[in-house]
């Protein structure tokens, strides 16, 4: 067992971020396994799940002549224009069947407001509005968190940095994750992690 203070973060292990879905990352579903080996471990385990409306506004589907992975600027600042992916209630939006949520202490969703997206476990992008893990996780008295899952670049960075910045002892699994890695967004969450204090194991 690791320390009782330590928790695992579980960062949207769902069917559209593995292979065949709306925004695969190339060998999403090999995590599977060796994070249900690694989970029992952990005294607090949390999984997380985008959770969008079908009108999300970081989809391109919702924006004139926007087109996937293309960039645009919101009141929060900029955001990626993704396919329509994780739709609250679709197939898609469901964890991986191979994973096993039964261990779950907890399971937040998070980005389901139409007008701000939600990479962090914490925050959504305005880097203001809280999802309610940190106060969580304070109650259980956790003072590190192990992170894994998809995508590496995006919501495990962002959940990792964040939660340096609110005090917690940080760590990546780097062989536990896999990358969406759009233009060297893989290097630059690395170096921004690693900037941050959290350490990528």
């Amino acid at each position: 067992m690791r320390p009782q203070n330590e928790a695992i973060l579980v960062i949207d292990v769902q069917n559209d971020f593995c292979p065949g879905g709306a925004l695969a990352v190339a060998g999403g579903d090999d995590i599977v396994a060796p994070i249900n080996a690694m989970t029992p471990e952990f005294a607090v385990r949390v999984f997380t799940q985008d959770w969008h409306p079908r009108d999300h506004s970081s989809f391109a589907s919702q924006h004139d002549e926007a087109v996937p992975y293309s960039m645009i600027e919101m009141p929060y600042g900029p955001q990626v224009m993704w396919p329509d992916h994780c739709i609250i209630g679709s197939t898609g939006a469901e964890f991986h069947e191979g994973l096993d949520t039964r261990a779950a202490d907890m399971i937040l969703r998070k980005g389901f407001r139409r007008e701000v997206d939600s990479y962090s476990a914490f925050f959504e992008n305005d880097h203001a509005t809280p999802t309610g893990l940190e106060g969580y996780l304070r109650t259980r008295g956790v003072e590190a968190v192990t992170l894994v899952g998809l995508a590496t670049d995006y919501c495990v960075n962002y959940s990792a940095v964040d939660a340096a910045k609110l005090g917690f002892k940080v760590t990546v699994i780097e062989s536990l994750c896999r990358a969406i890695d759009l233009e060297g967004s893989l290097d630059a969450g690395k170096d921004g992690m690693m900037s941050a204090g959290v350490r990528l194991a």
